[in-house]
């Protein structure tokens, strides 16, 4: 059941796939970058930086990445996401809709300060074939395949893709990983239909610098393989009520080894290697009451499971349960006024419950324009890592560090949202403005803190043990950010973005994890004899991204701006169609998104790793 945009309880902008082939972007991360609030970075070329507002540790988790409903967040992740890793292709993705603000109740655990769903199209949406290839700079060598198939009453569509690239120059950080989903829906009578996924990703990254403290950070090559079944019921008894019923199974497995050396003559083997699985049933119910009156409930139950010897020191397998149960009621209680009431209850295993209420109306000032103000209350569960993550190095016998120490008493993080937003649609240029004002309290903040005092292992005045613990004062997120996006003339597609974010704690390194303004401007024509062209320029302000394994090294990467660019031609060849387009990222030179602390704890003020333009040239051939 869709929702207008000016009825959501929520301030939503929408990728859409048209914005998704402008861009020409090779990763999804790059493409969150045009939204309003996202705060994102690369310390490397095979790895994102993925959040909304800013905060969260070295692999963010405030906001809930689905893809077609289904949580992508992984303890084998650390509790975050594996962005290069995901078993999604972008040629598949339908839209990419971002909830900006909290919506625990209709979208689940980790929906802390935003919401990210990826949709996937559906298979019968396409009747052609697909191939193309990209090749480049920084030996950018992509392939990616679309293959379809349809019968009454049901249809299938295959997207396989390989993608590698040498990273950005100067660091060890190449990648190569090959993608393949299977997505087949079918229709059982007038009322039912069946959704298949089967999914994976599997790939090989370069990690590590090669003068990291004693080798703790030493230059590796790091396997894994991400992998999914998604199954989902849709039955639609009448045109006004449906119900969901989806199972998933995530696993996924990471290989990551090499050797440090410590004085006088320790050589010391050190492995990340981990494996995990997520199992997950949900099911919804949506019904429209009456003609002013819409409900929607349902319930969830999760388990996740990790194993790794070395993450967690002396228990290798660590488990937690999600229990979780939701509802909400939509009023238009006055053609003008819209309530939208929410209440989710949810239980994870050794937690007390969480009550996460929500409240918003929508006041229609007029036909094109709408007010929203609400507050909602929303609770993040501390990964297994946070709480239960011990590492430990010996050789011989002797513990020479323990950077991470267990917290199991590590209290879930509380967040109290108000909101004030505006949706307007103006007739001058086809104007669309979406502005949205918010003051964000969070209590119990997690934050990696130094333990010196903590000397048992031997080489611990180097090397300080640290732990995950809550903040004791609170940190307040206030400011504002605002989408326009118009049409001024046939074949022209504005978009410009800016968010301004003032950051309140006693805890000054903690405010600095949030970039105080970013902004974005892309501009996409069609011009004459079929040619398109793409410029988005990217500003984005001085961000601390994670804590690094340095805990009590501070450091801000400066503000940047950077250019994107795209230019395309569409041509036929015999009759079939074909695309040329000659592709780049970080046009505007070299700088630096997010630091490794601990390496450039080494190399003093200036920025070390730093991110390098990309060029690429990609055909796309789509024969009948």
């Amino acid at each position: 059941m869709l929702q207008r945009l000016n009825e959501a309880p929520a301030a939503v902008t929408v990728i859409d796939r048209e914005l998704i082939r402008a861009a020409g972007y090779r990763d999804l991360g790059r493409l969150l970058r045009l939204v309003p609030g996202m705060q994102i970075g690369q310390e490397r070329g095979n790895s994102q930086w993925v959040s909304y507002h800013g905060m969260g540790n070295d692999f963010p988790s405030w906001a809930q990445v689905l893809v077609d409903g289904r949580s992508v967040y992984s303890p084998g992740s650390f509790g975050g996401v594996d962005w290069p890793g995901l078993p999604v292709t972008l040629d598949e993705i339908e839209r990419i809709e971002v909830v900006r603000g909290t919506n625990s109740v209709a979208y689940g655990a980790n929906a802390f300060l935003g919401v990210i769903n990826v949709i996937t199209r559906h298979s019968a949406d396409a009747t052609d074939n697909k191939l193309s290839a990209s090749a480049g700079s920084a030996g950018i060598r992509d392939v990616n395949l679309e293959l379809t198939g349809a019968a009454e009453p049901g249809s299938v569509r295959l997207n396989a893709a390989v993608k590698h690239d040498d990273g950005f120059a100067g660091l060890h950080d190449g990648q190569t990983f090959k993608i393949a989903s299977l997505r087949a829906d079918k229709r059982i009578g007038d009322n039912d239909e069946l959704m298949l996924r089967l999914a994976a990703n599997s790939g090989t990254r370069e990690l590590g610098y090669p003068d990291s403290i004693y080798g703790n950070n030493a230059e590796r090559d790091s396997a894994s393989l991400n992998a999914t079944l998604h199954v989902q019921w849709r039955h639609t008894p009448r045109p006004d009520e449906e119900w969901l019923l989806h199972y998933y199974r995530n696993q996924d497995r990471t290989t990551e080894e090499w050797t440090a050396f410590a004085p006088p003559a320790f050589f010391v083997p050190l492995d990340r290697n981990r494996s995990s699985v997520r199992d997950n049933l949900e099911l919804q119910h949506r019904q429209a009451l009456s003609p002013v009156l819409r409900s929607l409930w349902g319930l969830e139950l999760r388990n996740d499971e990790i194993d790794s010897p070395f993450l967690f020191y002396g228990a290798s397998h660590q488990a937690t349960h999600l229990a979780r149960l939701f509802g909400q009621l939509d009023w238009g209680f006055r053609p003008d006024w819209n309530l939208n009431a929410s209440m989710l209850a949810e239980k994870f295993s050794g937690d007390a419950p969480h009550l996460s209420p929500r409240l918003f109306a929508n006041w229609q000032l007029g036909p094109q324009d709408t007010l929203r103000f609400g507050y909602a209350r929303a609770w993040l569960q501390p990964s297994l890592f946070e709480r239960y993550g011990d590492v430990r190095a010996y050789s011989s016998g002797t513990l020479l560090v323990q950077p991470f120490l267990p917290n199991p008493d590590l209290r879930a993080p509380r967040m109290d949202s108000l909101e004030l937003g505006y949706l307007s649609q103006f007739q001058p240029w086809n104007t669309r403005l979406d502005v949205r004002l918010f003051n964000e309290r969070v209590t119990d903040y997690i934050t990696r803190v130094s333990h010196p005092e903590y000397l048992a292992p031997l080489l611990s005045t180097t090397l300080p043990s640290a732990r995950y613990e809550n903040l004791a004062a609170p940190v307040a997120l206030r400011g504002l950010e605002y989408q326009i996006g118009s049409r001024p003339a046939a074949g022209t597609r504005l978009l410009f973005n800016h968010s301004v974010i003032g950051r309140h704690s006693s805890d000054a390194p903690t405010t600095q994890l949030t970039a105080p303004y970013a902004a974005s401007l892309t501009w996409i024509q069609e011009w004459a004899d079929r040619w398109t062209s793409t410029l988005t320029l990217l500003r984005m302000g001085p961000l601390a991204g994670g804590s690094g394994f340095v805990p009590l090294y501070q450091y801000t990467s400066s503000a940047y701006t950077t250019l994107d660019g795209r230019l395309a031609r569409a041509v036929r060849v015999g009759g079939t169609p074909l695309e040329l387009a000659l592709a780049a990222t970080n046009l505007g030179g070299r700088h630096q998104e997010i630091a490794d602390r601990s390496e450039q704890f080494l190399h003093g003020t200036a920025p070390f790793n730093q991110t390098s333009p990309m060029v690429w040239l990609n055909v796309t051939l789509q024969p009948r």
